[in-house]
């Protein structure tokens, strides 16, 4: 995708990170000579935070996109002080996706731009779900998310799973947790920034619940699933990390695994990222345990995960 904000009627920027239909701009684009390839001093806060980008697999549209907010955001600052109109910046945020496809990460990662940017004093990010907003009894509720919002100040709210603040019906205490957060996008928008996160399905349902909570996010982003090279890369990086390796069976055999996940699986259910994590971590207990049984402790073998090693659900 080589445009990835796309303006709506009611001015929201949609970003699709995996777009297949990919159009050629070449007309509309400056010429590639006009554009610097280094970036200048002043701009270390985007070099730094683009470094961290580098280190993970995949998401080339979020790293693009990260890129443009941050442009959008300084020139309206020399906008500003030219005089010119700035439009009205909130910088409130969706992310749709299935778990385990970097949307927290990338969160901490934007608190910690915008932080140096000084769009937030602290650039923190404070992580809740359903139980940590909604009360047991009336009033309760609206206190406990007003003082997540509190904590959330110079910072990040992230709230994973948020769709489920809807399920309950009109009855449901998920509403006023709704509509608290709402009364303070507005009358703190430069104080903190709201992030929603949720399956892509579930999200589009939960924005129909109140009337202002559609236009009150201006960033909507997509994170696709991980393709299987994606998902063997991360597992490669998460053995090195650990100073292990896989055998050339124990490659195949996972491959061939995430192949049959991908084809044969519900894929919302699949966790992604998470679900390497969790296998890595499960295939070196059961290669210490081989190890301690064959008692045997040489260097290539102390490093090595080996086919009949892998725990996978099947």
């Amino acid at each position: 995708m080589d445009q990835p904000f796309r303006m709506k009627n009611n001015g929201q920027i949609s970003i699709v990170l995996n777009s297949q239909k990919r159009k050629t701009l070449a007309k509309e684009l400056p010429d590639a000579t006009m554009v610097p390839k280094t970036i200048p001093q002043e701009h270390a806060a985007l070099k730094e935070i683009e470094e961290e980008l580098g280190t993970l697999v995949g998401m080339e549209e979020m790293k693009k996109t990260i890129k443009e907010i941050y442009a959008w955001i300084y020139i309206n600052k020399k906008r500003e002080e030219e005089g010119l109109k700035v439009g009205k910046q909130a910088l409130h945020m969706m992310f749709k996706g299935n778990p385990g496809t970097g949307k927290t990460t990338v969160a901490r990662l934007i608190g910690k731009l915008f932080q140096k940017m000084n769009v937030l004093s602290k650039g923190h990010l404070i992580e809740a779900e359903r139980a940590d907003l909604v009360g047991e009894y009336i009033g309760h509720t609206a206190q406990k998310t007003r003082d997540l919002i509190k904590k959330a100040m110079g910072g990040i709210l992230f709230v994973d799973e948020a769709y489920s603040l809807g399920r309950g019906g009109e009855k449901d205490f998920g509403k006023e947790a709704i509509d608290t957060m709402v009364k303070h996008m507005e009358d703190k928008q430069h104080d903190f920034i709201l992030i929603l996160a949720g399956y892509s399905r579930e999200m589009d349902q939960f924005l129909t619940l109140n009337p202002g909570l559609y236009s009150r996010f201006p960033l909507v982003i997509d994170f696709p699933d991980y393709t299987i090279d994606q998902l063997m890369e991360i597992g490669e990086k998460m053995l090195c990390e650990k100073e292990y390796t896989l055998s050339h069976e124990a490659e195949k055999r996972l491959r061939e695994h995430l192949y049959w996940i991908k084809t044969s699986l519900n894929i919302t259910s699949f966790s992604n990222g998470r679900y390497m994590r969790n296998v890595i971590e499960k295939s070196i207990r059961a290669q210490s345990m081989r190890l301690l049984m064959q008692n045997h402790y040489d260097r290539h073998e102390l490093m090595t995960i080996r086919s009949n090693d892998l725990i996978l659900d099947e």
